[in-house]
């Protein structure tokens, strides 16, 4: 499996859709989609572009638009001008919006922690040892 990269890309994509998955059952019911939870998560670091959440998330910038309004209706953010060019329409976090988004944060973690503590001791240094290398998959950019 090492020397086959197309192989190990499935099962990695396999992998992952159903730790995904897994996670987005931590917010069934709420409110809020698991989309615009990462939308929120984007803007915890502070105020961004509109332009930057729609390229962090691969989607155009009316689907992210739509996504923003309906987060400003629920109070969750706030927009603001970008401080350096007073056209430019920056989007950050409420205090309602940084709150909602720590306790769903909350429940993934003590969801995950129930999860993990399923496994083998083994099993679960196996996980972190493989972290390190998931990691920098998640933060290589788009070829």
């Amino acid at each position: 499996m090492r020397d086959d990269p197309a192989g190990l890309a499935e099962q990695v994509s396999t992998v992952l859709r159903h730790l995904v998955l897994l996670l987005r059952r931590t917010v069934a019911g709420q409110p809020l989609t698991s989309q615009q939870y990462g939308v929120l998560g984007s803007l915890e670091p502070g105020p961004r572009r509109m332009t930057e959440l729609a390229e962090e998330h691969a989607v155009q910038l009316p689907t992210m638009t739509v996504q923003i309004n309906r987060l400003e209706d629920a109070g969750l953010v706030a927009r603001g001008a970008d401080p350096a060019d007073a056209r430019v329409r920056t989007v950050e976090l409420t205090g309602e919006g940084r709150e909602r988004l720590r306790a769903v944060r909350v429940a993934r973690i003590a969801h995950l922690t129930e999860e993990l503590a399923a496994l083998t001791e083994e099993e679960r240094a196996t996980l972190a040892a493989a972290l390190p290398v998931l990691a920098k998959l998640g933060r290589s950019q788009p070829r």
